[in-house]
Order: C-alpha cells, then structure tokens, then sequence
C-alpha cells in the first residue's frame, strides 16, 4: 500500500508540469535563425519572469497559436526568461544567458512580446503588457503579419 502510494506521489509533479502550459524555452537561436531565414518567417518571442501573472495571461494567448498548425510556416514562438541564468546560444552563435539576451535585445518589462528577424532584430513595436485583453491575440497576429510583410519586401 505504502509503495503505491508512493508511486502515484511520484507521478504528482510530472502530470502538474505536463498541465502547465508553456511555450518553448529560447536555447539554440543561431539554429533557429538559420531555419527562419530558410523559410522567410519571423520569431515571437515572450519575454517573461517567473511569478508573473500577467505573463501566464499573455501564454493563455501565445500557447495556443504557437501550437496551432496552421502558424508553423507563420512564426516561431519562443520564451525567454529575464531573470533566468539559464545557459542559451544566442542568435550570433555565442553562448549566453536568458538574463544577458534580455537585456541585449533591450526587453526591460514583461511581459513583453517582439518579434524578432534571423538575426535577432526586432521587426515593428514590441506589444508591452497585456494591452487590452479581449484584442491581445489580434494584436500579435497583426504584429506577425506586419514582420512576414517585412521579410518579404527584403532582398
């Protein structure tokens, strides 16, 4: 009895992770950017922090679209986390933290969501806060439109 109970225990903290939903941790944006250079998309990319609550309310948007099909050729969705010394390449090929890269693209609140060309620069305003809510996702497919438009238009 002791051991099967300790054993659903066990499984306690994965299935609570696995409910949580998030979007996929920036790590390798050196491979990503050549992809997206390849397929002429942008990145979105949320700047976060933990215990934000306005942050897991602008996830309740971007979770969705990042795993909708439909944006797989659109975008790349990514999140970086601005006060994490998590290890990542950035965009030149350099090793990095989120922290450092936060501060190298000039994210200062969150959340804050920009998107990013292949080499990291941002394409249009950055969306700060969580504007008003019942327009939040239009204004980051407008901003995901308005950067492919950009792309194309370039050489």
């Amino acid at each position: 009895m002791v051991r099967g109970l300790a054993g659903i225990l066990a499984c306690v903290p994965i299935a609570l992770s696995a409910a949580q939903p998030g979007l996929p941790k920036a790590m390798e944006l050196d491979a990503d950017g050549a992809a997206m250079r390849a397929a002429k998309m942008p990145m979105v990319v949320l700047y976060s922090q933990a215990d934000c609550s306005y942050c897991d309310q602008a996830r309740t948007y971007l979770v969705p679209m990042a795993k909708d099909p439909a944006n797989a050729q659109r975008a790349l969705f990514r999140q970086i986390d601005m006060d994490s010394d998590a290890a990542l390449v950035d965009f030149a090929g350099k090793p990095s933290t989120h922290r450092r890269l936060a501060r190298q693209l000039g994210a200062k609140f969150t959340p804050t969501v920009a998107v990013l060309d292949a080499d990291g620069r941002v394409l249009g305003e950055p969306i700060i806060g969580m504007r008003l809510a019942d327009f939040y996702g239009q204004y980051v497919e407008n901003a995901i439109d308005d950067a492919r438009a950009a792309l194309a238009a370039r050489p």
